[in-house]
């Protein structure tokens, strides 16, 4: 089984996605390597965008073994992250 993602589908014109930003930080200092948070700039990566029907900006991603667990819009608490994924970590 592999660690699970969390993509942080964002713009740089986007303010609530700074807003994000900081709470996926600290969400990586507490989880350590347990999960990869990977993010992903929709003007630049369209083609990724378009594949997870990304439609609003902020959208988290949460996916393991390639398939989406969960998928939230708009700026999302780090308690709430925890929660959703502590039980898909191994």
């Amino acid at each position: 089984m592999s660690k699970p993602v969390l993509f942080d589908f964002f713009a740089t014109w986007c303010g609530p996605c700074k807003l994000q930003t900081p709470i996926l930080e600290e969400l990586a200092k507490k989880m350590g390597d347990s999960v990869e948070i990977r993010k992903i700039d929709v003007d630049q990566h369209m083609d990724l965008a378009e594949k997870y029907g990304i439609r609003v900006v902020p959208t988290l991603v949460i996916e393991k073994d390639g398939k989406v667990v969960k998928s939230m819009e708009g700026v999302t608490d780090i308690s709430t992250l925890e929660n959703l994924l502590k039980p898909v970590v191994d």
